[in-house]
């Protein structure tokens, strides 16, 4: 009784039965037929001959317009004379056949035609190794499968597709009709004969604006027999049956693997092609897919229209909403093993445990250095192509990142937007906040492998792990001693280049080292020398 597709058997004397055609293996085209709201709108009438159900249509139906019946009480109580009534309004004459209704039947499905040609056309496109091997024999041939052109031979039949009179002037496309031909012209002139009457929005075919239209009714003509989800157009659900069935039909030529639908494989072989057609007009980075230069476009525009409804907090893409929101609800958070550290998504997890495994699967092809995140390696690129696209406009400074630059301007603005909760001390950023925190609670979550030590920071243990391996990457280039730490190396090059930045404030006298200005001790004379 809840099935859209149902109908109701009315026995005389014998009460009513109820026929389910949700599936389309256990039903045919009937299943579309719908029910009218009133006699104007209806476009078909239905009719019982010899143990049939059969429709005529009372009004002209265009390409995609949907199949609607409507049943008068006149029609309920005397169902001859209602239709003999409109069918004569129709026509001034007609004739009925005195023949049984035949069915031809599928031997390989349960489905059934009303005629030869719907049943030989349904086997070329659901068993197609039995339509070449009934072609091979002789039961089917090209005339019934197109029965208004004859056709003597299968190579004149071949001949018949490939006539393509009507060629496009602007591109060279070739066409069978013409009416194709003139669809397909629009594209060229920019013209959109046919517009919406909803919101005026215009398209170049009239199936266009017909799929256009199911936006604002929310009509999803098209149901799945599987698991009863409903679409728009009859291509998305052929692609999203092949989940169902798992099949795969676009293959792609380089790697082999396989997709559901053309539009995935296209995007897939950007990978290997390297295209990014997509540009953003801000700071012209490319992307592959319109949805990631979307995205992209809120880091310019400042634009988080996924918002949390529990802190208000606002996000740039849905997924990180949804990501967010399981710290408020505690769903399926992810604990660390190592620390015990929780986790809205597992993936976040699994980038974490690189701290404790050391992992770095991100590998720079140009100089070999490792990165335990893609997003690290991605930055890291830009010092080796020296993009700086964006610039600060208070004093020309360029960035690779947005986010460096957001950083940055707080040194003219004085902002300090994170504030240690334990000391009230502020912060332009929020890693140095997290950094600092470590100081209240002494985490150390950065241990050496060799030695027992841990670090708050994990600049610091890359510096101490040069204690280990006697790594010294700092070298001078006057005289060719090298250290561990830059800092060290500037204040050696100062030995050569004689520079003294540490002055006392009290006699002015300058020094190289930070720690020599502290030790001194300046007389109350006027000279200390």
């Amino acid at each position: 009784m809840n099935s859209s597709y149902s109908w109701v058997i009315y026995r005389s004397g014998q009460g009513e039965g109820y026929i389910d055609a949700k599936r389309e293996t256990h039903a045919n085209w009937m299943r579309f037929v719908n029910c009218a709201r009133n006699d104007e709108e209806q476009n078909l009438v239905a009719f019982q001959y010899r143990g049939g159900i059969f429709y005529r249509c009372c009004r002209a139906i265009r390409a995609g317009q949907e199949l609607l019946v409507w049943y008068s009480e006149d029609y309920a109580k005397d169902l001859s004379s209602v239709f003999d009534f409109l069918w004569n309004r129709k026509c001034s004459t007609h004739v009925l056949n005195d023949v049984l209704l035949r069915v031809f039947s599928c031997s390989l499905c349960p489905l059934s035609f009303t005629s030869q040609i719907y049943l030989h056309k349904h086997i070329r496109r659901s068993h197609y190794e039995e339509y070449v091997r009934l072609l091979n024999v002789g039961e089917i041939r090209y005339q019934t499968l197109i029965p208004t052109t004859s056709f003597s031979s299968t190579d004149s039949f071949h001949k018949h597709l490939q006539n393509k009179n009507y060629q496009c002037t602007d591109c060279g496309k070739s066409f069978t009709v013409r009416s194709h031909l003139q669809q397909h012209q629009h594209i060229h002139t920019g013209e959109r004969p046919y517009q919406c009457s909803l919101c005026d929005k215009s398209f170049n075919r009239e199936s266009h604006l017909q799929q256009h239209q199911y936006t604002h009714t929310g009509e999803k003509p098209h149901q799945c027999s599987q698991c009863g989800k409903s679409f728009s157009r009859m291509a998305s659900l052929q692609i999203h049956q092949r989940i169902h069935t798992g099949e795969k039909p676009y293959c792609c030529s380089q790697c082999g693997r396989s997709f559901s639908c053309t539009g995935t494989l296209l995007m897939h072989q950007r990978i290997h092609t390297g295209e990014k057609p997509f540009q953003c007009s801000h700071c012209e980075k490319r992307f592959s897919r319109m949805a990631s230069l979307q995205i992209h476009q809120h880091i310019h525009t400042g634009q988080k229209p996924y918002q949390c409804s529990q802190c208000g907090k606002g996000f740039t893409q849905k997924s990180h909403l949804q990501k967010h929101q399981r710290i408020h609800t505690g769903e399926d958070l992810c604990q660390c093993l190592q620390c015990g550290k929780r986790f809205s998504c597992p993936s976040s997890l699994q980038i974490h445990q690189r701290v404790h495994t050391g992992e770095k699967p991100h590998q720079c092809s140009e100089c070999g250095k490792s990165f335990s995140e893609r997003g690290s390696l991605q930055k890291h690129q830009l010092t080796h192509t020296g993009e700086k696209p964006h610039q600060c406009s208070e004093c020309g400074k360029r960035f690779s990142r947005m986010g460096s630059l957001h950083v940055h301007q707080r040194i003219h603005t004085g902002e300090k937007p994170y504030r240690c909760s334990q000391c009230d001390k502020c912060f332009s950023n929020s890693n140095n906040l997290k950094v600092h925190q470590r100081i209240h609670t002494g985490e150390k979550p950065y241990p050496c492998s060799l030695c027992e030590m841990s670090f708050s920071h994990k600049s610091h243990l890359k510096i101490h792990q040069r204690v280990h391996t006697g790594e010294k990457p700092y070298q001078c280039s006057e005289c060719g001693r090298s250290f561990t730490q830059q800092c060290h190396l500037q204040k050696h090059q100062r030995t050569h280049t004689g520079e003294k930045p540490y002055y006392c404030s009290d006699c002015g006298k300058s020094f190289p080292y930070s720690g020599t200005l502290r030790s001194h001790k300046c007389s109350s004379s006027a000279s200390c020398s």
